[in-house]
């Protein structure tokens, strides 16, 4: 029935993690294979046995290319098997809402994406962006199965949570993030996170991991009550 109870760890019900910056130097995440490594075992120790890394692409900050990022991911992948570490990886991207995003969609540019099509985005924090459903549109009918990043991060999802319910009626799919269960980064946050729990508007759980740091802090969320009822819901992990 359910393989989690098979398992002999939480995070191994999870399986994979699909949101991550672990591809050096391309993003705010980590910036040397040697840290790349040493997160990616923690990673691997918790639970994990694939992961889907997520660099940024912003066209004001990080500009990165598609090509540079599986480049990236090949490199990464053999400085994994020279230190001997076995764990599933590959590379996706955590592209941000913007009018570039609109861009590439409208020149039906090949978008990077993961398992059935599932394009992750995120969005600013503190303003909905006004063009936010005619992009999920876009997206919806140039074949893309859109991941909204963190949502319970976002201020404006917190203050109007009905919002979310919208959004997936248009398509959306949500991702939370794994670390938000623990208040770090803010209560309102976590708050949100738990609600979208009870109200099984999660189709996705990711780590957002950057550094070790972020490591240490999923090693609190894995012990707690949220995180064991949200591996009751029928999260897409477990498909991919």
């Amino acid at each position: 029935m359910f393989k989690w109870f098979r398992k002999a760890t939480p995070v191994q019900a999870l399986g994979t993690d699909l949101h991550s910056h672990l591809l050096p130097g391309l993003d705010d995440g980590v910036q040397s294979f040697e840290e790349a490594a040493e997160v990616i075992l923690k990673l691997k120790q918790l639970g994990f046995s694939k992961l889907i890394t997520t660099p940024h692409i912003m066209s004001d900050i990080y500009r990165n290319a598609p090509a540079d990022i599986l480049e990236k991911c090949e490199a990464l992948k053999t400085y994994l098997q020279e230190k001997n570490i076995d764990i599933e990886i590959s590379a996706a991207a955590e592209y941000y809402l913007d009018e570039s995003l609109a861009a590439r969609v409208a020149a039906k540019e090949t978008l990077l994406t993961f398992g059935s099509q599932y394009l992750l985005f995120e969005l600013n924090f503190m303003v909905e962006p006004m063009n936010l459903n005619n992009i999920i549109f876009a997206l919806i009918t140039s074949g893309y199965k859109p991941v909204l990043a963190h949502p319970e991060r976002y201020m404006f999802y917190q203050q109007h949570p009905d919002k979310l319910e919208d959004l997936i009626a248009r398509g959306v799919l949500l991702q939370l993030n794994l670390a938000s269960l623990t208040g770090y980064y803010s209560k309102a946050t976590a708050d949100l996170a738990r609600l979208m729990i009870e109200e099984r508007w999660v189709h996705f759980a990711g780590s957002d991991c950057h550094n070790l740091v972020h490591t240490q802090v999923l090693e609190e969320a894995i012990k707690s009550r949220p995180f064991r009822k949200l591996l009751s819901l029928p999260l897409l992990n477990y498909s991919l």
